[in-house]
């Protein structure tokens, strides 16, 4: 079976993990975890970038950090993870889901203002696919509205628009290393921070609602409770086996790239043929190759196409089911204007195997499957 996704692995992990150990400081905040957040702040430009225990609660976070409050309603796409939304229901404000583009799969940024009442506090694009939403427009929505921008940058580490990096544009930034993601420690995250401003609190946010991280520091010299938080701290045996690869992040890209170009590469005799839709790149913007997918005609096809593939040994998968149809999106959620885009376009796409190192073989063996399923209907 070619698996959809395997969690990578980087050699030099063992001696850091060995090393991390050795230190005798697994808790968190000590070397590793250090390094990783210097790295992200280097690469991203941010303020201040703090790794979490999963990108959820780094939404969780700057969704205190927005203050978001009883009757406050947040604007985001139906179409992406329960997390995206979960953190601003823990915090009782309505969810309005807005429409998507059918070309790159996120927000459609001309129906933000529709959407926008006087009890909307905050915006949060979701950079599908490791592809920017059209973020200028959205942040002057955000400007000229007194609102908050939280990045939902989830499989957007290594992305950029219009040279600016995904998660450094709004207000907040989330990203996450679960194991499907590019860069992983298994499960964790990380919250961005872009005002200088904010810092003090996330930190106190993150240590329990305590200014445990000034005591280290030596800028005081005993810590104590002051404000309400939580425990968002990861371990440091996942930020040094995050490390390595981070060490070699650049190297990590170009495989995935390469296996993203072999799959668009290979697929344009069907696209043309006018079997299947293609993923859409804006020139403006740079995506991670963080998954490849295609589209089929209907959701009829698509359970034929993925049958067919896990017949053939590979596994092949769906991807979010939109939430506004779900329970809990009923129940804390309005879906704002015509669903044109959201359920139709979610019905169609085919997530393809795509990970760190996958044979080029396997590669060729997913592209043959395809064209034989198409061949044959």
């Amino acid at each position: 079976m070619i698996n959809f996704n395997e969690p990578i692995l980087i050699e030099k992990a063992f001696d850091h993990l060995r090393n991390a150990i050795n230190n005798k400081k697994l808790s968190g905040d000590g070397e590793y975890t250090k390094k990783c957040n210097a790295w992200l702040e280097n690469w991203c430009g941010a303020s201040k970038v703090l790794l979490t225990t999963s990108c959820t609660h780094a939404t969780e976070m700057a969704a205190i950090l927005a203050d978001i409050k009883p009757g406050d309603e947040v604007i985001v796409p139906s179409y992406t993870f329960v997390s995206t939304a979960d953190a601003f229901v823990l915090r009782g404000a309505k969810v309005k889901f807005v429409d998507i583009r059918p070309d790159t799969m996120n927000i459609d940024e001309n129906l933000i203002e529709a959407a926008l009442t006087d009890k909307t506090k905050a915006i949060v694009p979701v950079h599908y696919a490791g592809v920017g939403c059209e973020m200028d427009q959205i942040m002057e929505i955000a400007k000229d509205n007194n609102l908050v921008v939280i990045e939902d940058a989830a499989q957007g580490v290594m992305s950029s628009y219009k040279g600016k990096p995904l998660g450094a544009i709004g207000d907040y930034g989330c990203y996450s290393f679960h194991e499907t993601k590019n860069y992983s420690m298994g499960e964790g995250g990380a919250i961005v921070i872009n005002d200088e401003s904010n810092v003090e609190m996330a930190e106190i946010i993150r240590e329990k609602g305590t200014n445990r991280s000034k005591f280290f520091r030596g800028q005081i010299d005993k810590y104590t409770w002051v404000e309400a938080g939580s425990s968002y701290l990861p371990s440091e045996l996942n930020a040094a086996y995050l490390w390595a690869q981070l060490e070699v992040a650049d190297e990590i890209f170009e495989n995935r790239m390469n296996t993203w170009n072999m799959y668009n590469d290979a697929f344009q005799a069907l696209k043309q043929a006018g079997k299947i839709e293609l993923p859409f790149i804006p020139e403006h913007c740079q995506h991670n190759a963080h998954m490849y997918y295609i589209k089929t005609k209907d959701l009829e096809e698509r359970s034929k196409l993925i049958a067919y593939l896990k017949d053939e040994d590979v596994n092949a998968v769906f991807h979010y089911v939109p939430l506004h149809s779900a329970p809990a999106g009923i129940k804390y959620g309005e879906f704002v204007g015509e669903d044109r885009y959201t359920t139709k376009e979610s019905e169609r796409l085919v997530r393809l195997p795509l990970y760190y190192d996958i044979a080029k073989g396997d590669v060729e063996k997913v592209v043959d499957r395809v064209y034989k399923f198409y061949k044959n209907t």
